[in-house]
């Protein structure tokens, strides 16, 4: 209504009556980084454009399907460590050829599969047009002076909440140098939380393994990531997405299988003119091939699990969503059963974790996804790798805090500019207190009562000086008891006399 009144007339003023509210902000919504088949929308480049999806089938619609790696069949003893197989009384093994390694489509599948939603995709290539391979290159994800850096395109965007890299744990421990970047991104932003995985490779121990990340993943920001250990053997990959055609070129089937009826196939199927090679008659030379062949049909067997062979973070990031949709983001995403595994890649002993989960040198935790007999497979660590912080130890409490951070930074910006008074301070005071309140009924917070469960201060005198008034500085200073995850539950057993 206008300030001065000069026509004669009724005149109505409105005033609010409540204080404004703090909504609590998304708190699983991940970004995964990484190469797809294609990217693009309406004949639009999605490259480098961080584009929300909410299914695998929107995924497939801009994003394309997985990479049609290829595999080489090598005698055991030429790789030594790895899972082997028999080949006519001959142990063999299943290799991927260098460059033909894509993790992405299959990490959002298990993703969705562990009870993932939306999440954005930043796909920094395409591998669609390149059937011999490609090359993960560190510039593509930090930048050159052709390509743009994935970090400060994902500082322009507010929504996603999880940072995960699938692809790039394909470069080794060099993926670790990443991965820092990643922790500085999510410290830099206050707003993230990354999701690692430790390299594993046939032949090493669980000791180097875990040694060589703790030794490269660096010191800087470690409260804001977690690491999980080992890969999963999981089911996503089903057994009518493979055939022949995943095998290499230099795979000679005829000298390969030994039943007399599959060289048979073989040979027909070389004979054919190539203008006759037609998606139908390779579909029936697959088809004639596992009919005369249980030997092939073994092979693909074990390029399938192969396949199935993938790092856990993308699991996680799903279950992180589940949890936060279900519990809240201030349950532990620990003592969870992880779905479309089979069993881990290494089963990880009690004693063995013991290493992995307190680092009393560096403090570096790394979570252990674990099986147990009749139960399944679970994830059995809820720490950061700030593992020796009584501040920041337990993902929970650091994404919990991350949360009512982000929530109320949104909430306080409609009071920037707003006289810094006592009005003011209460009604900011108010709609901190409701909200906070609100989290301690939920559960969020702990204390039989809300004064032990949160305080909130701000005045002239409480948190500000009258120079900050003249500074045009508004400080309010929030105390909470985050709840904590019971980690060691311990019972004591003692016999007692007999009483009667």
């Amino acid at each position: 209504m206008a300030t001065t009144l000069m026509t004669p007339g009724v005149y109505i003023e409105e005033k609010n009556a409540f204080p404004g509210s703090a909504v609590a902000v998304e708190t699983a919504v991940p970004v995964f980084i990484g190469y797809t088949e294609k990217a693009g929308r309406n004949g639009k480049s999605l490259l480098y454009k961080p584009t929300r999806v909410t299914s695998l089938a929107v995924f497939a619609e801009y994003f394309g399907g997985a990479f049609q790696s290829k595999y080489s069949i090598v005698d055991a003893a030429t790789a030594p460590g790895e899972e082997t197989f028999m080949i006519d009384g001959r142990q063999m093994v299943v290799q991927v050829n260098p460059n033909h390694v894509a993790l992405l489509y299959n990490a959002i599948r298990l993703f969705y599969y562990n009870g993932g939603s939306a999440c954005y995709i930043l796909s920094v290539g395409t591998y669609g047009d390149k059937p011999d391979g490609f090359e993960i290159a560190m510039d593509d994800f930090l930048g050159s002076e052709t390509k743009p850096n994935v970090f400060a395109i994902l500082e322009k965007e507010y929504e996603p909440t999880l940072v995960l890299m699938p692809d790039i744990i394909s470069k080794g421990a060099a993926a670790y140098a990443l991965y820092q970047q990643v922790l500085l991104h999510c410290s830099k932003m206050q707003s993230r939380f990354g999701l690692f995985d430790v390299y594993h490779k046939a032949g090493r121990t669980i000791a180097e393994e875990i040694t060589e990340f703790r030794e490269q993943i660096g010191v800087n920001a470690l409260n804001y990531g977690a690491a999980y250990y080992p890969y999963l053997k999981t089911s996503v990959v089903q057994a009518n997405e493979l055939d022949y055609q995943h095998l290499d070129a230099a795979v000679d089937l005829e000298a390969l299988l030994p039943e007399a009826a599959a060289k048979d196939v073989v040979q027909k199927f070389k004979a054919l003119p190539p203008d006759a090679v037609t998606a139908t008659s390779r579909k029936n030379y697959h088809q004639s091939l596992k009919a005369a062949s249980p030997t092939y049909s073994g092979i693909l067997e074990e390029l399938r699990r192969k396949m199935n062979e993938l790092p856990p973070s993308a699991a996680m990031a799903g279950i992180y969503t589940l949890i936060d949709t279900t519990r809240g983001v201030w349950k532990s995403p620990a003592n969870v059963s992880v779905s479309m595994v089979n069993e881990p890649c290494i089963n990880v002993s009690h004693d063995e974790q013991q290493q992995l989960n307190v680092d009393v040198i560096s403090g570096k935790s790394v979570n252990v996804i674990r099986p147990f007999p009749g139960i399944g497979t679970l994830v059995w660590g809820a720490r950061t790798l700030d593992g020796n912080s009584q501040d920041w130890r337990y993902i929970n409490v650091r994404r919990t805090l991350i949360m009512i951070e982000q929530s109320l930074k949104l909430a306080t910006r409609a009071y920037v500019f707003e006289a810094n008074d006592n009005g003011t301070w209460v009604t900011v005071s108010s709609m901190i207190t409701n909200f906070l309140f609100n989290l301690w009924k939920q559960g969020a917070l702990a204390g039989a009562a809300p004064e032990q469960a949160f305080n909130v201060q701000i005045g002239l005198g409480s948190t500000m000086t009258p120079t900050d008034i003249l500074d045009g500085i508004m400080r309010i200073t929030v105390k909470l008891a985050i709840v904590r995850p019971a980690e060691f539950i311990v019972i004591t057993f003692q016999q007692q006399q007999q009483q009667s």
